[in-house]
């Protein structure tokens, strides 16, 4: 039996923001502390792919970056055909139809990586086992949500909460019958 998990790893403000207008994420450097990755580099040892929506891969590009997941199979979501590289793969399939592909195939975690329209498209197919969520210390008030509204009802079991100098608390959930 395959027991591939499909894990949301994310951070968002207090009032559950992931970006501010105009995709501003400036509000995660308050959080940044030099050696401190917040349980980041050990999470990502245990995936072997990532699930990442356009907007989200483009924005990550367009800030001048590589992509931080180039050594992972990774599965860009879009309604845009557009050829594949190597592990990078474009997606414009049924999303739900390629979760439970990716689950049924041998390997590691599967890590959700954004947007918010994935996150939501995947919570309303309950397709996530797991969630880690980092709050970071601020109200934003306005940008993009985590969470849509209409999201169907879902419950969690705690697995762990951490609590950092920086102010950033880490809860990690196990979606229940999962």
């Amino acid at each position: 039996m395959v027991d591939r998990k499909l894990i949301l790893y994310i951070s968002c403000s207090l009032d559950g923001f992931i970006a501010k207008p105009n995709e501003d994420l400036g509000f995660l450097s308050i959080v940044e502390k030099e050696g401190e990755d917040y349980g980041y580099n050990k999470f990502i040892k245990t995936i072997d792919t990532v699930i990442i929506g356009r907007r989200t891969y483009e924005w990550v590009i367009g800030q001048g970056y590589d992509f931080p997941h180039a050594d992972k199979e990774l599965y860009i979501i879009t309604r845009k055909k557009q050829g594949n590289h190597s592990n990078l793969r474009f997606y414009n399939g049924d999303l739900e139809t390629l979760v439970r592909e990716l689950k049924s195939k041998k390997g590691q975690n599967i890590f959700c990586d954004g947007g918010s329209q994935i996150v939501n498209q995947l919570l309303n197919k309950k397709l996530f086992d797991e969630m880690i969520i980092s709050i970071i210390p601020v109200l934003i008030g306005n940008g993009i949500k985590l969470f849509e509204k209409g999201t169907p009802e879902q419950e969690l079991q705690l697995l762990s909460v951490k609590k950092y100098d920086s102010g950033l608390v880490q809860l990690h959930y196990k979606m229940k019958g999962k």
